[in-house]
């Protein structure tokens, strides 16, 4: 594709984001219904697609060019597919994120201003493997009133492109606009992309941190995204064992190849003889490999973790275990070596968790449960474009409500300006209301 051809899609895409804005919620949420059907529908032609994309990834598996995890990530199943159906269901049944009136103030009487959330516009998103990301995107976008540019990795591109087929067909049948969704696939389109600021209003990278740091270093589009997900658990010497051992296994093994798996295990010093036999154990039997510190070393006989891993993001079946002597070495150490995503500590000491849920400035922090809660879906935000670990517009998984933008709407009955200045100057009220913004409501009293 040239970039004419990109310049053309997007120009497309802009027209479409103003037309689709314009359209109901019962009108999105049929389309978003429809393309779901379309999805099971044609199950056997997505696993097709999937199968040689998954046999060209093991072959690079096999050379070392390729993860496993992200082979994992790369395959789909039935049962991946059902859910990724019901994700799309999930994000239509939300309630519709456009046209909320966020806030109403009087300025004089007859004079309304009213804060309204409307869509960003159109939203580029570069996105690595899994191939559930790009639908998870056009669903949101589509429900947001968003236009999207999707561009994939080439690992997924028969899955890919058999999945955005499906999606503009289904979109098309239901009435949305022709080039709502634009899909590319040259390497060379993403450089083209990140030059046009003027056309396109935020982006999304879903990646590796190096992948992601690529796109934030390369454009002067607002990016939303996170570069690194090291997630870490804090079991506290107030944890409940049995549930901190819970905890950090299913943060590391239940899924290992996301940004919300816990990289590193932070444990108390006063419980460490206790816990980490335990938890070692059990991590052994899932073929996690264990990397410690010279304290956790003395207690279990585990390889010996380097500088290096407290700042790693395994993306794999690999953690490493600190032993520490204070909450507040905890705190100090995930401050120093986090990357803003997720961490968590298992303790039944409230104050001991208040204190570390209010000291971590990371997107989300959770007492007593799993890092891997933190996603859209999970959040009952029906699905998210991508986590956002900074702290501008939205943060942490980012859902509808993140898709949105807002503007003010003004309502008078030909108040000039020139009333409100000078010697004379009339007062302005200045008061808020409860109340929706409904065009013309001025005109029609």
């Amino acid at each position: 594709m040239t970039e004419t051809d990109i310049e053309a899609d997007v120009e497309e895409a802009q027209h479409a984001a103003l037309e689709l804005a314009m359209l109901s919620d019962e009108e999105r949420k049929a389309a978003l219904h429809a393309i779901a059907d379309a999805i099971e529908a044609r199950t056997d032609e997505i696993l097709a697609e999937n199968e040689t994309d998954v046999e060209a990834g093991n072959r690079l598996l096999e050379d070392g060019e390729y993860t496993q995890a992200l082979v994992d990530r790369l395959t789909l199943s039935e049962s991946k597919i059902e859910n990724i159906a019901e994700m799309v269901r999930s994000v239509a049944e939300q309630n519709d994120p456009l046209g909320r009136t966020l806030s109403a103030r009087e300025l004089d009487d007859d004079l309304e201003l009213y804060k309204v959330a409307v869509p960003i516009g159109v939203v580029g998103t570069v996105f690595e493997s899994r191939p559930d990301a790009l639908v998870q995107i056009a669903a949101l976008g589509l429900k947001s009133g968003n236009a999207v540019i999707l561009k994939g990795g080439s690992e997924a591109l028969h899955s890919n492109r058999i999945l955005f087929d499906i999606i503009e067909d289904a979109a098309a049948d239901a009435g949305i606009p022709d080039g709502w969704a634009q899909h590319i696939e040259a390497r060379e389109d993403v450089d083209a992309l990140l030059e046009m600021d003027e056309s396109i209003d935020l982006l999304m990278p879903r990646g590796s941190s190096e992948f992601v740091s690529y796109i934030q270093d390369n454009t002067s589009i607002p990016v939303l995204g996170h570069t690194e997900g090291i997630c870490h658990v804090y079991v506290d010497d107030a944890a409940d064992l049995s549930m901190a051992e819970d905890i950090a296994y299913d943060a590391k093994v239940q899924y290992p190849a996301v940004c919300n798996a816990v990289e590193t295990l932070l444990v108390h010093e006063d419980v460490a003889e206790e816990f980490l036999p335990t938890i070692t154990d059990r991590y052994e039997t899932a073929d996690v490999e264990i990397r410690g510190d010279e304290r956790t070393r003395e207690i279990v006989d585990v390889a010996a973790a380097t500088a290096a891993d407290w700042d790693t993001e395994y993306g794999d079946l690999i953690v490493s275990i600190k032993v520490i002597d204070s909450l507040e070495a905890a705190i100090d150490h995930v401050t120093t070596h986090g990357s803003k995503h997720t961490e968590s500590i298992v303790t039944e000491d409230a104050d001991r968790a208040s204190t570390f849920m209010r000291s971590i400035d990371s997107a989300s922090v959770f007492h007593n449960a799993s890092t891997r809660f933190a996603d859209g879906y999970r959040f009952g935000l029906g699905a998210e474009v991508g986590i956002s670990t900074g702290k501008i517009h939205a943060r942490g998984p980012v859902g509808l409500e993140g898709l949105t933008t807002y503007k003010y709407h003004l309502e008078g009955d030909g108040q000039l300006v020139a009333t409100y200045a000078g010697e004379d100057a009339k007062p302005y009220t200045h008061d808020e209301f409860d109340g929706d913004w409904v065009p013309g409501r001025l005109s029609e009293e």
